[in-house]
């Protein structure tokens, strides 16, 4: 069983590796082309350009991906876990102390050996095609506090995972289930006041026009927004976003200050409509209770797994202390979530849309947001030419061509409509 688990390991790295090489590629052959509804926009020199910055990314990524593997094949199937595993057990007599004593030293090897692809990315890669605007210090300040932040979350999770145990050994996978689920909402609603400002910056939005219009926009929509703001992100990239926070009908709207640079107000307006429009299909609730439906069946696998004690045996141990086996069943977990991640990506896609539709009726501009998604592709050198296979494994979202085509075809219905009512559309 360990050279299957190890074969279905290697297999799942080699589809990785060939569907990127097939999307770079396929971005090779293709790459060049401006589509119709780009032109103006895109010339074949920034279309030069998001190439490399694709393939960069790719190797990059790679990379990264090759050297993770190789250390989760030395120390899952080379060996090195059992040692690793009686050595932390020889360090604490504690059952909840066993558990934090095995998982943090894991952790913090994984964020040091993480610091090179990192630098790299920020420093070199990022930097050549005029991304960065990070800092060495602002980077290593960001690095301490992520990494403490994560230290705590790990150590509190641990300690009430193997208290659980303790208390109640034929059931803890429910009560874990109900703390983990208690404990993501927490985050959920605690982090745009707790943890966000610990990286960011965040301000009420300097125009007071365009607050009343995005107010207005989200009164269409029946959302209430307690709050408009902007943060600095142009303090770290030059890459653009917007987002939603909030839990339950009171919602706040974060808008980068790189967005509100190079977005005209109907683009953003329409920006904001796409994001009403996951709120009002309730996507957001959809994919949390999805979530916590998955969670609570790993839970329940995981302890008739760990109940059966066949976990070591796959790995041609032995024998394998709680936190080791807790290890080794999170490892058959990414397996899984790997084959099924397809799954999850098409239904992202679906729900893109369905919000790019709504949009595109609440905005009553749908031109608008494919302007906006041109100029974000552009700014932020999206690849316009995905492999189809590619993307259908791996995107959340549907390839801009495809989205821009969409919103034109509905303004150009909208047109024939209401040719009264409808400006010549910009790019």
């Amino acid at each position: 069983m360990k050279n299957a688990l190890l074969l279905t390991f290697v297999l799942l790295g080699a589809v990785e590796f060939t569907l990127s090489w097939t999307n770079v590629r396929y971005l090779k052959r293709h790459g060049a082309k401006v589509p119709p509804a780009f032109e103006g926009t895109l010339d074949p020199e920034t279309l030069e350009k998001v190439a490399a910055y694709t393939i960069e990314n790719n190797r990059l990524a790679l990379a990264e991906s090759l050297f993770g593997t190789i250390l989760i094949i030395l120390f899952l199937f080379c060996g090195l876990i059992g040692h690793y595993d009686r050595w932390v057990t020889s360090l604490a007599d504690s059952f909840i102390l066993q558990g934090i004593t095995f998982f943090v030293p894991l952790f913090l090897l994984q964020s040091l050996l993480a610091i090179p692809f990192s630098l790299y990315r920020v420093f070199s890669l990022e930097n050549r095609y005029g991304f960065n605007t990070m800092t060495p210090v602002l980077w290593i300040t960001d690095f301490i506090k992520s990494t403490l932040l994560s230290l705590l979350l790990i150590c509190l999770v641990v300690a009430a995972t193997f208290g659980l145990v303790v208390v109640s050994p034929n059931g803890w996978w429910l009560w874990v289930w109900g703390f983990l689920t208690l404990l993501s909402l927490v985050i959920l609603y605690l982090s745009p006041y707790v943890i966000e400002p610990l990286f960011f910056r965040f301000e009420p939005i300097r125009s007071n026009e365009l607050e009343k219009e995005i107010n207005t926009l989200m009164r269409r929509a029946g959302l209430e927004v307690s709050r408009v703001l902007q943060v600095d992100a142009s303090r770290r990239s030059t890459h653009s976003n917007a987002y939603f926070t909030g839990i339950g009908k009171v919602k706040r709207i974060v808008l980068f200050d790189t967005l509100l640079e190079r977005l005209e107000t109907p683009e953003i307006l329409a920006v904001l409509a796409h994001e009403a429009g996951h709120w009002k299909a309730h996507h957001l609730l959809k994919r949390l209770l999805t979530t916590e439906a998955l969670m609570l069946v790993s839970c329940l696998a995981g302890f008739y797994l760990l109940q059966q004690g066949v976990l070591p045996s796959l790995f041609g141990m032995a024998t394998a202390s709680f936190p080791a086996q807790l290890f080794l069943l999170g490892f058959l977990f990414s397996i899984i979530a790997a084959v099924l991640s397809p799954i999850g990506n098409w239904l992202s896609r679906r729900q893109e849309r369905q919000a790019d539709r709504y949009a595109a009726g609440l905005s009553e501009t749908p031109e608008a947001l494919a302007s906006s998604l041109v100029k974000m592709c552009r700014d932020n050198l999206s690849n316009l030419h995905p492999h189809p296979l590619y993307a259908a494994v791996y995107y959340s979202h549907p390839p801009l061509i495809e989205r821009v085509q969409t919103l034109l075809s509905l303004h150009q219905t909208k047109t024939r409509r209401h040719p009264a009512k409808i400006a010549r559309p910009s790019a």
